[in-house]
């Protein structure tokens, strides 16, 4: 596999706060909601309402906001490619976990059912 030190890092410093409103705007463009956003975000990281608005608001890094976050027990189930890596591959825990955020908002984008998108049984 390549090295992807470089690209690890770069992830880790980039500020959540930056990719948040492309987030939004990916969902609303396919006919989701902000709050839809919101509840594949939380069953990701367990962040509620309040406490996602605090981490926007203290434009904390990628880093920080996943080495907040109670990462779902059933995260590991999330497969599939994800900007040409596939997540259950990516070696980085917090390169990983971005990716596992990318691929849920990619899959609410595209319509995918809710209880499918949060690996519900």
């Amino acid at each position: 596999m390549k090295d992807t030190s470089k690209h690890d890092e770069r992830i880790a410093k980039m500020l959540f706060a930056s990719v948040y409103p492309h987030y939004v705007t990916k969902v609303e463009k396919k006919g989701r909601t902000k709050e839809e956003l919101h509840q594949v975000i939380e069953w990701l990281t367990a962040y509620n309402e309040e406490t996602l608005q605090e981490l926007l608001e203290a434009r904390v890094t990628f880093e920080t906001f996943f080495e907040k976050a109670t990462l779902n027990p059933n995260a590991h189930l999330i497969k599939g490619v994800i900007c040409g890596y596939r997540v259950e591959e990516i070696e980085n825990s917090l390169t990983q976990q971005v990716r596992y955020l990318d691929k849920l908002v990619d899959e609410l984008a595209r319509g995918r059912k809710m209880e499918k998108i949060l690996r519900e049984p």
